[in-house]
Parts: structure tokens; C-alpha cells; sequence
């Protein structure tokens, strides 16, 4: 090449450059016409270059640069047929060179064993090069590869379903761009490329894409990176909002299937939160947490949770959701995070998302608990009913409070400001006021002691606390007959005596089936103390006054079912509970004859003497009894009948202020008041209208309503 390099220069120097040129010019042409179509214009394109670069440095007759034209113009003359400096004639080759970069590329598309990633990036820099890229090849490739997208369309829909079609175009989508990318086309020819590669594979195939049975089967599959995938491809060609419609579709008609299933009622707020969460995670981490689909879950979550047809109880329009959040929040007010499923626990994410929104600051037991109760009171807030909760949640609270049972008085207290700023002082005046009572209860047993101080009175070995409950505010409960061991109704009656004579012209109405104690017991390997309820402890008490009984006879410290009930004054299902939990459950300080888990009015029963336990102070569990049907349905009804006096009072406020108005403006108006209540049906208000029509509140003028003063 150095040898070649001077002698070119020297030929140039001596003015002989043109004859040179042609020279060149004439044997390229003929090394040009013996060669293969791709492989020769290639190399001879890269011989004529080399050829010019040698011949740069020459003066006079043209030199380099007229050699380095000549190069050019041979390669374009076997590309396309001409020259850019002189007519030529038609090139056998043109066309064809053209189609078999082309075919490079199909090759490189179906993995086709010709495939040559090399020649394919030196053909389409010789394209450029000559400048005919943008003439001839682009849009022949762009041709070529819209029918392969046509086919390969074709082919993956009619033999995959969405999972796999998403994937399957997707990664085509990938490996168009990088080609693109990898082998230098013109950045015209990708943005065009990858936009016909979206109308065919996307645009066209959207009904596919957004079929709502195929959908519905990703979300429930929680399968969140191929919902990401099909996200992403709607999105590039802006259709990703229309998947808004399949999203709500599912969300209702898996939310319907859940509060409407009857058989598996109790899990019904467990099983909305975790839809309730798998949706959320599939809006942040599948959605790019777009509005969209985070407003499209609040309309539909609402829409299925007030539909009359899913979720009215025993017939009264009343929510059966209402109910159920109010029981998932007393379990979890109850029992704390050790009821939830771990679906249900927060993951790094939610707690970093809590972080920043100041929700909660740390990852302990409290704030956990904080925010699980946040998640209950989301459902809350969708709820159009509110008064089925308010009824069911106070009932809990009471037992709850009377009974010592909430995990944490903070979290009490916590949820309580939560539902005030949720719903008014006017929703929580109630609740709060059954706080204050256990505060005043305190006080009231201070001042009861040092007055029982003061009489010298004995107090018989039992250190008593009275509640004091303002009926008003409390809900009502069943009272059950208990017969109280002497030395406690002892005291019980003192107190009586002092609080009305303190209190003159109230009346104290004892629940003593909602008392629990701490009662003393010896047993063979030691003493120990047990926390009971008022029941199980005058059952237990009554064993006392028989250990004196000969220990050589059969019936030594044995009582039958029937001495109980007598004693006890307990009686039916309240009897059998109470005694199934001190011999049947897992803390059996009594022994019942014959063995067996359930108790029958021909059972005995005795001291188990032989009882022991690791803990000195052993809390024995009341079998609690859910709460009847019968009670629940009264529940319902009575909150069922409460709307409609509050119907009739939003009816006389809204004609007192309006003097005047038609059947229409006032349903419209009713519906409005009253919805924060709960949902009236336009045929329940047009029902107490004529009730108020009838008690001479309103007149019927045609097709309206006159207030009456």
C-alpha cells in the first residue's frame, strides 16, 4: 500500500490524474461485472475507497477527490443504474440489491440460518453512502415488513391467547427497534417502521386486546407483569385509557360475586380487601398508578357495594356490607394483626407509600394496625348505608369495652377520630359518650370507696367495680337471670343503696351477664387466679358448698346439670355455654361426666383438682354465642325503620324551607339529604309522603306538594 501510495502520488504529480481515474474507473466496472450482487457491489465499494484514499494527496488533473467521485459513482451505477455525475444505462442489479437487503433483514426476522448480521450493517451503510437509502430501500423495507407484521399477526392470534399474544409482540416490538438501532437505519425509517408495527399488531387487534374475558383473566390471576405488558402496548398507541372498561367490569362482577355469596358471609370483608389490595398493587405496579384506573376502582367498589339486589339484608334495604365492616373492625380492634391473613400485611412498598403520606411513620405492631384499619374505613367510606354500621359497630364497641376485650385502647380511641372526621361529631356522639361514661364510672367508684371506708362496713372479701352506663347512649342487650353469690350481691346492694341515694330519681338496671371477675382457686399443685365472667363464676362458687359433703361418697363435691341451673338461675344455651367453657375447652378447671364436647342436661360435674397450668393467672374464655339471626334481623329492622322516620323529618325540613315544590324536585332533594344515612328507594319516600299528606304536613296541589304550617 506505501509502494502504491507514492507511485499513485507521483503519476498525479506529473499531471496524469484524469488518465489514472479512468483507468480506475474502467477496471472497477470490469471487477464489478463478474461479482455476486451484495458481496461484490460491497466489496467493490470498498476497494474503489481505498483506492481514492491513496490517491488523496495528489496535485493537479483532478487528484483524490476526482477519484473518490469515481469510486461513488461506479457503486451507485451497480446499485441503481446511473451515475450521479453522468446518464447511465439501466443496472442489471438494481432493483434486486435492493430486495436482497431486504431479504438480510427477513432472514434476521426468522431466524433463518443466511442470516449475515455483518453484511446486513455494511448494505445498509452502502445505501447510505450512495445516497439511495431514502430513494429505493425504505420504502420497499417498509412495504416488505408490513406484511410480515400482517402474517405474524395473523399467525400469534389465531394460535395464542392474550397472555401469550402480548408477549409475543411485545418482544417482536423489541427486536424492531434494536435492529433498527444496531445496524444504523435512519431514525424516519424507525419512527415509521415501529408506528405501522403498532396499527397492525395493536390498533387492529385492540378487540382482542381488550377483551374482557381475557383481561378479567390476568387480574385474577394477579398476573401483573403481562397486564404491565398489555398496558404498555395500549399505550403505545394511546388506547391504554379503553382498558378502563374491561377494569371496571371485572371489578364489579368479582366484587357482586363476593358480597352477594351467602355461604361464605363471614369472609366477606377479608375477601374484598384482598381484592381491594391485589387491585391496588395492580394499579401501581401494572398501571404506572394512573388516575384513571384508581377512579374507575372508587365508581365501581361503590356501585357494587350499594347495589340493593347484591347486598340488602333480610329484605329491608338495609347494607349487609354496612354490618360486616363493622364486625371485620371489631376482630381487628379484638384480636389485633394475629386475625389478619398475610395477603392482608403491608410489603416494603405500602410502608415506604404510608411514609411519605404521613399516614405512618414506622413498620411497628401500632402503625400496622393503623393502617389496617385505614384499609377497613376505605370500604366504609363507599358505603352509602352508614347507619346498618353505626347500629353494629356500637354494639361491638360496648362488648368491647364492658367485657375488656380490645387489644389496644389506643387503637380505640384512634378509630373513634377517624369515623368523627369521616362522618361528623354528630355519627360519633354516641360512641364518645360511652368513653366518657367508663371515665366517669372511674371516678364514681373513688368517690364509692371511701365512703364504704368510711362505714366499716365488711366488705366480705370482695373488691367490687360498677360501671355506670347512660342508657341513652348505649345499645341494649339481652338481660339474662343470674342468681349472684351471697357475699358479691351483698355488695351489689350496698352500692344501690349509696349511688341512689347519691343520685336521687335514678334507677340502676343491672347487667350481670355482662360483669367478669377474678376468682381465686386452690387446686392440687398450687393456687391460681382466674379471670372468668360473672356467669362462670357463680358456677364456679357454688362447688364451695359442696366439698364438705362425705369424701366417701360417690356424690362428694358432684353437681348435677339440673343444681346448677337452680343455683345459678342460668338456663338453656347460656347454661351450656357457660359450663362447655369451664369443662370442655382448652382451660378445663372442672370435669364433666361422661366426657364429651358438648354438654346435655344429664351431665355431672366436679372440681378437676388435678388442673395445671404454667401461668398463675389463667383468663378462661366465654364460648360466646354469635350473634342470632333473629338478632340480626332485628338490627336490620329497627335501623330499616329508623330511615324512615328520618325520610319523613328530611321531608318536612325540605318543604318547611320550600313551601313548595314538586313530586320529582322532592324525591331529588330526599335522596340527597338522606344518602349519607343510607339509600332510600324512591317508592319508600313516595310511601311517607302520603304519611305526611295524611297527618296534614303537606297538601297535594296536581303535581305538587304544599308545605301546611
Amino acid at each position: 500500500m506505501e509502494r502504491l501510495y507514492r507511485g499513485v502520488e507521483d503519476v498525479c504529480r506529473k499531471g496524469d490524474a484524469a488518465a489514472l481515474t479512468d483507468r480506475l474507473r474502467d477496471r472497477c466496472n470490469a471487477w464489478l461485472a463478474g461479482r455476486d450482487m451484495l458481496g461484490g457491489l460491497w466489496e467493490g465499494f470498498d476497494a474503489a475507497s481505498a483506492s481514492a484514499s491513496v490517491s488523496g494527496g495528489g496535485e493537479g488533473g483532478g487528484g483524490g477527490g476526482n477519484a473518490n467521485e469515481g469510486a461513488g459513482d461506479v457503486l451507485l451505477k451497480g446499485v441503481v443504474g446511473s451515475s450521479s455525475s453522468k446518464g447511465g444505462s439501466a443496472s442489471p442489479y438494481g432493483k434486486a440489491v435492493v430486495e436482497g437487503v431486504c431479504r438480510l433483514v427477513d432472514y434476521s426476522r426468522y431466524g433463518d440460518e443466511r442470516t449475515d448480521d455483518e453484511l446486513l450493517r455494511q448494505a445498509i451503510k452502502m445505501l447510505r453512502l450512495c445516497g439511495v437509502y431514502g430513494k429505493s430501500f425504505e420504502a420497499m423495507f417498509l412495504v416488505m415488513s408490513h406484511r410480515y407484521y400482517e402474517q405474524f399477526a395473523s399467525d400469534v392470534s389465531a394460535s395464542y391467547g392474550l397472555k401469550d399474544y402480548i408477549t409475543a409482540v411485545a418482544a417482536l416490538l423489541k427486536r424492531e427497534g434494536a435492529r433498527c438501532d444496531t445496524f444504523n437505519f435512519e431514525s424516519t425509517t424507525k419512527r415509521q417502521l415501529l408506528g405501522d408495527a403498532h396499527h397492525v399488531l395493536i390498533e387492529r387487534y385492540a378487540k382482542k386486546l381488550l377483551d374482557t374475558g381475557s383481561v378479567a383473566k390476568l387480574l385474577d390471576a394477579q398476573d401483573i407483569e403481562s397486564t404491565k405488558a398489555l398496558y404498555e402496548l395500549l399505550k403505545l398507541s394511546g388506547l391504554q385509557k379503553r382498558l378502563k372498561g374491561p377494569w371496571e367490569q371485572y371489578i364489579r362482577e368479582t366484587g357482586s360475586a363476593i358480597v352477594s355469596d351467602t355461604a361464605r358471609g363471614d369472609d366477606m370483608v377479608l375477601r374484598l380487601l384482598e381484592l381491594r389490595r391485589s387491585l391496588d398493587t395492580m394499579i401501581r405496579d401494572a398501571f404506572s398508578r394512573d388516575d384513571v384506573f384508581h377512579y374507575a376502582l372508587r365508581e365501581s367498589f361503590g356501585n357494587f357495594i350499594n347495589s340493593r339486589k347484591n347486598t340488602s339484608a333480610w329484605g329491608t334495604g338495609t347494607s349487609k356490607v354496612g354490618e360486616m365492616i363493622a364486625k371485620y373492625i371489631d376482630m381487628l380492634l379484638r384480636g389485633g394483626l394475629k386475625t389478619l391473613p398475610k395477603s392482608l400485611l403491608s410489603d416494603n412498598k405500602d410502608r415506604a407509600d404510608a411514609e411519605m403520606s404521613g399516614v405512618a411513620s414506622t413498620g411497628d405492631e401500632d402503625s400496622e394496625l393503623d393502617r389496617q384499619l385505614d384499609y377497613a374505613l376505605e370500604l366504609f367510606r363507599f358505603i352509602e348505608g352508614k347507619d346498618v354500621f353505626e347500629a353494629f359497630y356500637k354494639k361491638d364497641l360496648a362488648r368491647r369495652l364492658l367485657l375488656g376485650r380490645s387489644a389496644s385502647q389506643d387503637a380505640e380511641r384512634s378509630m373513634l377520630a377517624k369515623l368523627k372526621v369521616e362522618c361528623g361529631s354528630g355519627f360519633t356522639h354516641n360512641l364518645e359518650q360511652m368513653f366518657k361514661d367508663q371515665a366517669l364510672a372511674k371516678e364514681e367508684m373513688t368517690s364509692y370507696k371511701q365512703w364504704f371506708r368510711g362505714t366499716g362496713k365488711n366488705d366480705g372479701g370482695v373488691d367490687l367495680t360498677v360501671n355506670i352506663l347512660s342508657a341513652a347512649a348505649w345499645p341494649t342487650f339481652p338481660e339474662v337471670k343470674v342468681l349472684l353469690p351471697k357475699e358479691v350481691l351483698e355488695q351489689v346492694n350496698t352500692f344501690d343503696s349509696y349511688y341512689k341515694s347519691k343520685h336521687t330519681g335514678r334507677r340502676l338496671t343491672w347487667m350481670h351477664n355482662m360483669a367478669h371477675c377474678v376468682v381465686g382457686a386452690r387446686f392440687n399443685r398450687g393456687s391460681k387466679d382466674l379471670l372468668v365472667s360473672a356467669p362462670q363464676a357463680t358456677v364456679l362458687m357454688l362447688f364451695n358448698e359442696v366439698e364438705d359433703d362425705d369424701p366417701k361418697s360417690k356424690t362428694a363435691g358432684v353437681l348435677s346439670y339440673e343444681q346448677i341451673a337452680q343455683s345459678t338461675g342460668l338456663q338453656g344455651g347460656e347454661l351450656d355455654r357457660t359450663l362447655q367453657s369451664l369443662a370442655c375447652g382448652k382451660v378445663r378447671v372442672l370435669t364433666k361426666s361422661p366426657k364429651g364436647r358438648d354438654v346435655s342436661p344429664t351431665d355431672t360435674f366436679t372440681v378437676n383438682k388435678a388442673f395445671t397450668d404454667p401461668k398463675f393467672r389463667i383468663k378462661i374464655n366465654q364460648i360466646q354465642m354469635k350473634e342470632t339471626k333473629e338478632e340480626n334481623r332485628e338490627t336490620h329492622q329497627r335501623v330499616a325503620a329508623d330511615r324512615q322516620f328520618e325520610t319523613q323529618a328530611a321531608i318536612v325540613r325540605i318543604m318547611k324551607s320550600r313551601k313548595k315544590m314538586t313530586h320529582s324536585q322532592l324525591v331529588a332533594e330526599v335522596i340527597d339529604q338522606t344518602k349519607s344515612r343510607g339509600s332510600v328507594d324512591p317508592a319508600d319516600i313516595k310511601a311517607n309522603i302520603e304519611k305526611l299528606i295524611e297527618k296534614d304536613y303537606l297538601e297535594r296541589e296536581g303535581g305538587s306538594y304544599t308545605y301546611l304550617a
